[in-house]
Protein backbone atom coordinates (compact mmCIF):
# COMPACT_ATOMS: atom_id res chain seq x y z
CA UNK A 1 0.00 0.00 0.00
CA UNK A 2 1.60 3.23 -1.09
CA UNK A 3 1.26 5.79 2.05
CA UNK A 4 -0.72 9.02 1.48
CA UNK A 5 -0.35 10.12 5.35
CA UNK A 6 1.97 13.36 5.93
CA UNK A 7 0.41 14.61 8.92
CA UNK A 8 -0.92 12.51 11.23
CA UNK A 9 -3.89 13.94 14.37
CA UNK A 10 -2.91 12.59 17.12
CA UNK A 11 -4.46 12.24 20.70
CA UNK A 12 -2.24 12.55 23.86
CA UNK A 13 -2.61 13.32 27.81
CA UNK A 14 -1.02 16.76 28.37
CA UNK A 15 1.32 16.06 31.25
CA UNK A 16 5.11 16.87 30.34
CA UNK A 17 5.68 13.20 30.26
CA UNK A 18 3.10 12.12 27.81
CA UNK A 19 4.54 15.13 25.53
CA UNK A 20 7.78 13.84 25.96
CA UNK A 21 6.26 10.09 24.91
CA UNK A 22 4.66 11.64 22.01
CA UNK A 23 7.66 13.15 20.99
CA UNK A 24 9.73 9.87 21.32
CA UNK A 25 6.92 7.72 19.07
CA UNK A 26 7.54 10.58 16.45
CA UNK A 27 11.15 10.49 16.68
CA UNK A 28 10.65 6.30 16.28
CA UNK A 29 8.26 6.60 13.23
CA UNK A 30 10.52 9.14 11.51
CA UNK A 31 13.53 6.71 11.07
CA UNK A 32 11.22 4.44 8.95
CA UNK A 33 9.22 7.39 7.64
CA UNK A 34 10.59 10.69 7.25
CA UNK A 35 7.87 12.85 5.90
CA UNK A 36 5.66 12.09 8.33
CA UNK A 37 4.40 14.64 11.16
CA UNK A 38 2.18 14.62 14.17
CA UNK A 39 -0.44 17.44 15.08
CA UNK A 40 -0.91 16.47 18.52
CA UNK A 41 -4.56 16.97 20.38
CA UNK A 42 -3.60 17.40 24.34
CA UNK A 43 -6.41 16.04 26.48
CA UNK A 44 -6.75 16.06 30.08
CA UNK A 45 -8.35 12.77 30.82
CA UNK A 46 -10.33 11.52 33.64
CA UNK A 47 -7.42 10.30 35.55
CA UNK A 48 -5.99 14.01 35.43
CA UNK A 49 -8.83 15.95 36.71
CA UNK A 50 -9.60 13.14 39.52
CA UNK A 51 -7.19 13.25 41.82
CA UNK A 52 -8.84 11.59 45.01
CA UNK A 53 -10.11 8.37 43.87
CA UNK A 54 -7.10 6.19 45.26
CA UNK A 55 -5.54 4.25 42.30
CA UNK A 56 -4.98 0.77 43.98
CA UNK A 57 -8.02 -0.30 42.76
CA UNK A 58 -7.85 1.25 39.52
CA UNK A 59 -5.38 -0.57 37.26
CA UNK A 60 -6.79 -2.08 33.94
CA UNK A 61 -9.59 0.35 33.62
CA UNK A 62 -9.99 3.34 31.07
CA UNK A 63 -9.02 6.01 34.04
CA UNK A 64 -6.36 7.58 31.74
CA UNK A 65 -7.31 7.00 28.11
CA UNK A 66 -11.21 7.31 27.77
CA UNK A 67 -11.19 10.68 26.39
CA UNK A 68 -8.46 9.69 24.09
CA UNK A 69 -10.33 6.90 23.07
CA UNK A 70 -13.26 8.65 22.66
CA UNK A 71 -11.50 11.24 20.17
CA UNK A 72 -10.08 8.26 18.19
CA UNK A 73 -13.62 6.44 17.79
CA UNK A 74 -15.30 10.26 16.30
CA UNK A 75 -12.54 10.77 14.27
CA UNK A 76 -11.30 13.73 15.93
CA UNK A 77 -7.98 11.99 15.92
CA UNK A 78 -6.08 8.97 14.24
CA UNK A 79 -4.03 7.40 16.49
CA UNK A 80 -4.08 7.80 20.57
CA UNK A 81 -0.51 7.48 22.06
CA UNK A 82 -0.65 5.72 25.66
CA UNK A 83 2.11 4.35 28.32
CA UNK A 84 0.93 1.04 27.83
CA UNK A 85 0.32 0.18 31.55
CA UNK A 86 -2.53 2.71 31.20
CA UNK A 87 -4.22 0.83 28.87
CA UNK A 88 -7.56 -0.54 30.18
CA UNK A 89 -7.97 -4.43 29.93
CA UNK A 90 -10.56 -4.50 27.15
CA UNK A 91 -10.21 -1.79 24.79
CA UNK A 92 -13.45 -0.01 23.43
CA UNK A 93 -14.64 -2.53 20.41
CA UNK A 94 -13.74 -0.52 17.55
CA UNK A 95 -10.39 0.31 19.09
CA UNK A 96 -7.15 -1.84 18.75
CA UNK A 97 -3.37 -1.63 19.61
CA UNK A 98 -1.54 -1.36 16.30
CA UNK A 99 1.77 -1.17 18.14
CA UNK A 100 3.90 -1.71 21.20
CA UNK A 101 7.19 0.41 21.21
CA UNK A 102 10.25 -1.34 22.87
CA UNK A 103 10.26 1.11 25.25
CA UNK A 104 12.99 2.06 27.57
CA UNK A 105 13.95 0.73 31.49
CA UNK A 106 10.69 -1.27 33.26
CA UNK A 107 12.05 -0.40 36.83
CA UNK A 108 10.73 1.14 39.42
CA UNK A 109 12.38 3.34 41.35
CA UNK A 110 12.80 4.99 45.05
CA UNK A 111 13.59 8.62 44.73
CA UNK A 112 15.19 10.38 47.85
CA UNK A 113 16.64 14.06 48.53
CA UNK A 114 19.87 14.16 47.40
CA UNK A 115 22.46 12.63 50.00
CA UNK A 116 19.74 10.12 51.41
CA UNK A 117 19.93 6.85 51.39
CA UNK A 118 17.14 4.05 52.04
CA UNK A 119 18.94 2.79 55.06
CA UNK A 120 19.27 6.19 56.73
CA UNK A 121 15.40 6.98 56.39
CA UNK A 122 14.02 7.70 59.67
CA UNK A 123 11.75 5.10 61.46
CA UNK A 124 8.37 4.99 59.59
CA UNK A 125 9.01 7.37 56.69
CA UNK A 126 6.31 8.27 54.80
CA UNK A 127 6.54 6.77 50.99
CA UNK A 128 4.52 8.33 48.28
CA UNK A 129 3.02 5.51 46.15
CA UNK A 130 -0.09 4.78 44.72
CA UNK A 131 0.43 1.24 43.64
CA UNK A 132 -0.17 -1.74 46.06
CA UNK A 133 2.48 -3.70 43.74
CA UNK A 134 5.18 -1.09 44.30
CA UNK A 135 3.94 -0.45 48.37
CA UNK A 136 4.62 -4.66 48.30
CA UNK A 137 8.51 -4.43 46.94
CA UNK A 138 9.30 -1.37 49.09
CA UNK A 139 7.59 -3.13 52.69
CA UNK A 140 10.07 -6.32 51.37
CA UNK A 141 12.86 -3.94 52.01
CA UNK A 142 11.92 -2.39 55.10
CA UNK A 143 8.42 -3.02 56.89
CA UNK A 144 8.30 0.26 59.14
CA UNK A 145 7.77 2.33 55.76
CA UNK A 146 4.54 4.17 55.60
CA UNK A 147 3.16 4.02 52.18
CA UNK A 148 1.03 7.14 51.93
CA UNK A 149 -1.12 7.81 48.56
CA UNK A 150 0.10 10.50 46.22
CA UNK A 151 -1.27 11.70 42.58
CA UNK A 152 -0.50 14.04 40.31
CA UNK A 153 2.36 14.38 37.23
CA UNK A 154 6.13 13.45 37.80
CA UNK A 155 7.03 17.14 38.31
CA UNK A 156 4.12 17.65 41.27
CA UNK A 157 5.70 14.10 43.35
CA UNK A 158 9.00 15.10 43.06
CA UNK A 159 7.94 18.57 43.95
CA UNK A 160 5.96 17.31 47.05
CA UNK A 161 9.32 15.19 47.97
CA UNK A 162 11.52 18.03 47.44
CA UNK A 163 9.38 19.99 50.37
CA UNK A 164 9.37 17.45 52.75
CA UNK A 165 5.97 16.05 52.31
CA UNK A 166 7.22 12.98 51.92
CA UNK A 167 10.80 11.11 52.62
CA UNK A 168 10.56 9.21 49.42
CA UNK A 169 8.62 8.66 45.97
CA UNK A 170 8.28 5.58 43.80
CA UNK A 171 7.94 6.57 40.04
CA UNK A 172 8.92 4.59 37.16
CA UNK A 173 12.48 4.58 35.99
CA UNK A 174 11.13 5.42 32.46
CA UNK A 175 9.48 8.46 33.40
CA UNK A 176 12.86 9.96 34.63
CA UNK A 177 14.83 8.95 31.55
CA UNK A 178 12.05 10.38 29.48
CA UNK A 179 11.83 14.01 31.60
CA UNK A 180 15.81 13.49 31.47
CA UNK A 181 15.64 14.08 35.30
CA UNK A 182 18.71 13.05 37.61
CA UNK A 183 17.60 12.08 41.02
CA UNK A 184 19.01 10.09 43.65
CA UNK A 185 16.99 6.79 42.72
CA UNK A 186 17.27 3.35 44.41
CA UNK A 187 16.02 0.44 42.17
CA UNK A 188 13.06 -1.78 43.98
CA UNK A 189 13.29 -5.63 43.65
CA UNK A 190 10.10 -7.46 42.52
CA UNK A 191 8.16 -6.94 38.95
CA UNK A 192 7.34 -3.74 37.77
CA UNK A 193 3.72 -3.20 36.18
CA UNK A 194 3.35 -5.52 33.15
CA UNK A 195 4.21 -3.45 29.88
CA UNK A 196 6.15 -0.61 32.16
CA UNK A 197 8.53 1.66 29.65
CA UNK A 198 6.89 0.63 26.94
CA UNK A 199 3.92 3.03 24.23
CA UNK A 200 1.21 1.96 22.51
CA UNK A 201 -0.51 3.48 19.45
CA UNK A 202 -4.30 3.11 19.17
CA UNK A 203 -6.37 2.96 16.24
CA UNK A 204 -9.55 2.58 14.67
CA UNK A 205 -9.90 -1.22 13.80
CA UNK A 206 -10.67 -0.65 10.29
CA UNK A 207 -7.59 1.85 9.81
CA UNK A 208 -5.77 -0.14 7.72
CA UNK A 209 -3.32 2.73 7.14
CA UNK A 210 -2.28 3.57 10.33
CA UNK A 211 -1.87 -0.18 11.02
CA UNK A 212 0.72 -0.17 7.93
CA UNK A 213 2.92 3.33 8.89
CA UNK A 214 3.22 2.18 12.95
CA UNK A 215 3.90 -1.56 12.24
CA UNK A 216 7.64 -1.02 12.32
CA UNK A 217 7.58 0.43 15.60
CA UNK A 218 5.72 -2.65 16.90
CA UNK A 219 7.68 -5.39 19.27
CA UNK A 220 4.68 -6.88 21.07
Amino acid sequence: MLLSVKEIVIGARSSPLSRAQVEEVLSLLLQHHPKTSFLPKWFETTGDLDLKTPLTHLEKTDFFTKEIDEAVIEGICRIGIHSAKDLPEVLPESLCVIACTQGVDPSDVLVLREGEHLETLPLGAKIGTSSLRREKNIKALRLDLVCVDIRGPIDTRLALLDQGEFDGVIVAKAALIRLKLIRNTFVLPGESSPLQGRLVITSKKADEEMKELFACLNFS
